[in-house]
């Protein structure tokens, strides 16, 4: 085996691991649709919006409702989400993958937490506003 093979099948396996963390993270995770979130919320007062975006991206566009704690904050303001304790705390961010880490992130610190798919451009292409 020479230099390039090994470096393609090094590039293959990361790839492999990357998609297998991905369908982890998913799967342990809640995911609702735009139309699913939109229901939930006229029904369920149980439920709290946490956009995970950079204070950039909330400024140009947000959902109604929601907090906002950067995902690399998220860590550090556990006490601020305390007060949600008792709420499911449903994250977004532009396309739901930062989300998705969130809310997994925040599930390991014993939040019951979701992600909302596709982010905000697929809420705001769903237009349920």
């Amino acid at each position: 085996m020479d230099a390039s093979q090994i470096f393609f099948y090094g590039l293959l396996l990361i790839l492999i691991l990357y998609i297998a963390r991905k369908v982890y993270l998913y799967r342990s995770v809640k995911n609702y649709s735009p139309a699913e979130l939109t229901e939930k919320l006229k029904k369920d007062k149980n439920v709290i919006l946490l956009d995970v975006r950079t204070p950039q991206e909330r400024k140009q566009d947000y959902i109604k409702g929601s907090f906002h704690i950067p995902l690399y904050d998220l860590g550090a303001d556990k006490k601020e989400l305390l007060k949600f304790k008792d709420k499911e705390i449903i994250c977004y961010c532009r396309t739901g993958n930062r989300s998705l880490i969130a809310a997994s992130k925040l599930r390991k610190l014993g939040f019951n937490s979701a992600n909302l798919k596709g982010g905000i451009i697929f809420w705001n292409k769903a237009d349920l506003k």
